[in-house]
């Protein structure tokens, strides 16, 4: 298994995870409104080499909601998820 590490933009205040590679969402780890802690494995993809590949972020926040689900088909740049990031303030 390869592990991706995503870095998030920022959009109306939430972090957002995109896809890097081409592939199908495989399983995803966590749940909308879940609190997330950073270096996470959120999703997984396969590749369409058959790798999977565990995407992560190096944040933490609260899952907002995926765009996803398991079995769709990713392009790079496809939005996956929204973060609402922990700023600890």
């Amino acid at each position: 298994m390869i592990v991706h590490e995503v870095i998030t933009p920022c959009w109306d205040g939430k972090e957002i995870v995109t896809t890097p590679i081409n592939g199908t969402i495989e399983e995803i780890h966590v749940q909308s409104g879940e609190n997330i802690s950073e270096c996470q494995p959120l999703l997984s993809i396969k590749a369409e080499n058959g790798r999977l590949k565990e995407i992560l972020v190096e944040l933490r926040g609260t899952i907002d909601r995926f765009t996803v689900k398991i079995g769709d088909r990713v392009v790079p740049g496809d939005v996956l998820v929204f973060i609402n990031e922990d700023t600890g303030e």
